[in-house]
């Protein structure tokens, strides 16, 4: 029925630091990656995460692979770092008699079923708040727990489809995209996270919990900004451009002759530093490209003629020129290059946690850094 599973991973805490979530618990009754990710951050931040899972079955991406460690899923292992895991049965009355004491222990309840499943087992906000009013109770979902979709299940590239985002993501000719990382579900757990932290906040003031409800196509929707001011202001959807931005220009990717890197251009100033750099000082003054407008009707012509020049010599050769000009850019680098980057080690963003079962392994470190906690 249920088994007490101990820590699914450990990170090691900074010798003399305060944990600023220290002393809040959190019942996670997600599982995938919306609710595990905002369930890892919370524990990141210093709150007792327990990770509850269905005997036998778990998580279902501790199945989710290749690659596997030790016959552990490394999409599980990415996202349930710092986590007490316990599996329970709570449709059973032992198992529901535990799950109860663990409510009555907890800050926070974080859950991801279909709208509804939770409410039909009593489980649902309001039979929880009568008995514990000062519960933070969030949950998860694809359409959220309002509206005539709410039932309907949601994953991320099914969001990613509905929101609009695949619309505007890949080449101007070619098929609609998907990001290349989970982001439906990232975002919407990184307000999840949001929401939770706000609560707390006011229930110091008024000592009462709430219900939280996050779903994945409005935290996709939010992303839109300024491509849904666009539609909003002409009443024309916004296109695919590739890398190319509806409102910059030259901001993008382009070619060298050993890889691709991308730059920004973003104001005037930045516009007469960069034809220096590169030496196209005659199109410094031209009117076709003073100022940002003038630049983006003319983006066409502007691209053919930097592409041709990049194209002449390597992504360090323009790195270089353009760092020293102050001109924002980057080489465009695998996942792995990107890991290796020295900076992430500085910045404690590479880390090593300890398994129970696979040992040491590596994984991404939280991007929350605080002078106290």
């Amino acid at each position: 029925m249920f088994c007490l599973a101990g820590p699914l991973a450990a990170a090691t805490a900074v010798e003399g630091t305060v944990r600023a979530l220290e002393g809040v618990r959190v019942l996670d009754l997600s599982r995938i990656l919306a609710g595990p990710f905002a369930t890892m951050t919370l524990a990141d931040l210093g709150a007792e995460v327990i990770k509850l899972e269905s005997p036998g079955a778990g998580d279902d991406t501790r199945f989710w692979g290749p690659p596997f460690i030790e016959g552990e899923s490394t999409y599980f292992l990415a996202v349930n770092r710092s986590k007490l895991g316990i599996t329970l049965d709570f449709k059973n009355p032992k198992g529901r008699a535990l799950l109860g004491k663990l409510i009555e222990r907890s800050d926070i309840l974080i859950e991801n079923f279909r709208p509804g499943t939770l409410d039909r087992l009593g489980l649902g906000f309001e039979d929880l708040a009568r008995s514990h009013p000062r519960l933070i109770y969030c949950s998860i979902s694809g359409y959220g727990h309002t509206g005539p979709r709410g039932p309907e299940p949601g994953f991320d590239a099914i969001i990613q489809a509905e929101s609009g985002i695949m619309s505007v993501t890949g080449a101007a000719d070619g098929p609609p995209f998907k990001v290349g990382a989970s982001i439906a579900d990232i975002v919407t757990g990184m307000y999840a996270v949001q929401a939770i932290l706000a609560a707390l906040y006011q229930r110091q003031e008024s000592g009462q919990g709430q219900k939280i409800d996050i779903a994945l196509l409005d935290s996709m929707v939010s992303t839109l900004t300024y491509q849904a001011g666009i539609y909003f202001a002409t009443g024309r959807t916004p296109q695919r451009m590739g890398n190319r931005h509806p409102s910059i220009a030259p901001y993008e990717t382009f070619e060298a002759s050993d890889g691709f890197f991308t730059l920004g251009v973003t104001n005037d100033p930045q516009w007469h530093r960069f034809c220096e750099a590169v030496e196209l000082q005659d199109l410094e003054n031209d009117p076709r490209y003073v100022g940002v407008l003038q630049r983006v009707k003319n983006a066409d012509t502007l691209r053919a003629r930097l592409v041709d020049l990049f194209r002449r010599r390597t992504v360090t050769h323009w790195l270089e020129i353009l760092r020293r000009a102050g001109i924002p850019c980057g080489e465009v680098r695998t996942v792995a290059q990107a890991l290796e980057e020295p900076q992430l080690r500085a910045r404690n963003m590479i880390l090593q946690v300890q398994h129970p079962k696979v040992g040491w392994i590596k994984l991404t470190g939280s991007p929350i850094k605080m002078s106290r906690s």
